[in-house]
């Protein structure tokens, strides 16, 4: 169900100074429809990290504006974050838990009843696509395992945003590509609103409705991958990416 009438996302004039002085957003701005699937492009150190946890709530603008579904991400972060999930390109799990009860754990926090935990669990089994290592602890997992279990904990609770930083990191060609499938599939099943981050732009031109090319801190462009490369008259968005940034 969306929230009629707001934008899933408004980043309007958006900066983040660190304290070293390190400028990482310098004036951004873009919004996202809900039910949509946007991606963030740019090399490393274009700021795509730093916009994802300033939408999270995990950091805090220097100035600009941040809205999720109408609610402020500094002054109304708890609303924020009852409508979101975040899947940080590193996320950490306590090794000592099997797989399934760090699952159960998850969607206690979420769930208002039993048969509605259950149901997230049993949903979160089938993305993770563990089968029976689901039983096994954590640390047991090697990273692409991790992965998706942690992709199957971000989309079993059914966010209104998904908050995605470089889903598919560490695995392998099949189960890259069941991810992005199972990515999909709740957008279009559940209406959820994605926005990613990636350096694979495969993922990108398969999953993204709209794009935001990033550097040094700014949108420099934006569209769909398809008017993208008719724009940039390109083959693929990596040469799409090189030509806006006039390294081609």
């Amino acid at each position: 169900m969306f929230y009629y009438g707001l934008k899933a996302i408004e980043v309007s004039d958006l900066v983040k100074i660190y304290g070293d002085g390190t400028v990482a957003l310098d004036g951004l701005t873009f919004t996202v429809e809900p039910g949509e699937i946007y991606g963030l492009i740019g090399p490393n150190g274009a700021g795509k990290t730093t916009t994802l946890r300033i939408i999270a709530t995990l950091l805090k603008p220097t100035s600009g504006l941040v809205r999720v579904l109408g609610f402020d991400v500094v002054d109304q972060a708890e609303e924020v974050r009852r409508i979101i999930s975040y899947l940080p390109e590193e996320a950490g799990v306590y090794g000592n838990l099997t797989g399934y009860e760090y699952l159960s754990f998850v969607a206690s926090l979420y769930a208002g009843s039993e048969d509605e935990a259950k149901a997230m669990i049993d949903e979160a089994l089938e993305v993770s696509g563990l089968g029976s290592r689901i039983r096994d602890r954590v640390k047991s997992y090697s990273r692409g395992m991790l992965r998706r279990l942690q992709v199957a904990r971000t989309l079993m609770v059914k966010p209104k945003l998904a908050i995605l930083d470089e889903p598919t990191s560490g695995l392998d060609v099949y189960h890259a590509h069941y991810v992005r499938r199972c990515i999909r599939r709740y957008v279009d099943e559940y209406g959820l609103t994605v926005l990613i981050s990636s350096h694979n732009m495969l993922e990108i031109e398969y999953l993204c409705d709209r794009v935001l090319l990033m550097y040094k801190g700014r949108g420099i462009d934006e569209g769909s991958p398809r008017s993208l490369k008719d724009r940039y008259a390109s083959s693929n968005m990596e040469e799409v990416f090189l030509k806006a940034v006039g390294l081609i």
